[in-house]
């Protein structure tokens, strides 16, 4: 038995540029349980809408040798924590790359769309709202699955940040601001998603300031992961998907 992780050990994979996934899902884990992160390489310097399909390619080509690597330290679960490409392809595009990710990780896999869909079905959410970090192309990836799993999106706001890192420097003041604009009386629930976006801790201080739902997606994906692998602490703090199912 590992001795830190006595519980479960989780595997998670990231863009090489990702500095956010790993320090929040830190923040989220219970005792017994430990993260251990694999990084696929991305030398993407500039996200643009011209050059968005590109910059998904270079996100794609690494993935394998990444889960590879993760995989040598025998991880009991699998969390993707690259966001877009979890939304690919809509409603069935998306169950079959989950599919497929457990498959070559020989263990259960999350993914943000689909622990995204499971959380606010958890709140009977119906009308959302949605923030992202991605440029329009990314945007209408995001709304098709959305719409497809069964939610009116009353709302999208994209911030079409330049870069990868620009995704992570996005201050908690600029993410509160767009919060409060999605909110509204005809909105069950608001949605974060970009995994390199840091909204852990505003997220959860907007649920008690709305009254409503404000989920962060990669609390949601840990939150996901954790129930998947049958620990069912909860964690106070970070929203209310943590601290009620």
């Amino acid at each position: 038995m590992d001795i830190l992780g006595n519980r479960k050990k989780i595997g998670i994979i990231v863009p090489s540029t990702n500095t956010i996934v790993q320090p929040e899902c830190e923040m989220l884990k219970p005792r017994g349980v430990t993260n251990h992160v694999g990084r696929s390489t991305l030398k993407t310097t500039t996200i643009s809408e011209k050059g968005f399909a590109e910059h998904l390619r270079a996100m794609q080509a690494g993935m394998d040798d990444a889960i590879e690597q993760l995989m040598t330290c025998r991880p009991d679960h699998l969390i993707f924590g690259i966001a877009i490409e979890a939304f690919q392809g809509g409603v069935k595009g998306a169950e079959e790359f989950q599919k497929t990710l457990a498959g070559k990780a020989g263990v259960s896999a999350t993914i943000g769309s689909t622990a995204a869909v499971a959380a606010l079905k958890s709140f009977g959410a119906k009308r959302i709202s949605v923030l992202t970090p991605h440029q329009p192309s990314g945007d209408e990836i995001v709304r098709t699955y959305l719409t497809e799993a069964g939610f009116e999106v009353v709302k999208l706001v994209g911030l079409k940040c330049a870069s990868p890192w620009a995704i992570a420097e996005v201050p908690p003041e600029t993410a509160r601001t767009h919060l409060q604009d999605l909110n509204g009386d005809n909105v069950d629930a608001i949605l974060q998603v970009g995994t390199n976006l840091a909204n852990a801790t505003t997220a959860a201080e907007a649920e008690r300031w709305f009254g409503k739902p404000v989920l962060c997606l990669n609390v949601v994906s840990y939150w996901r992961a954790l129930r998947t692998c049958g620990v069912q602490d909860r964690v106070f703090g970070y929203g209310r998907i943590l601290e009620e199912f």
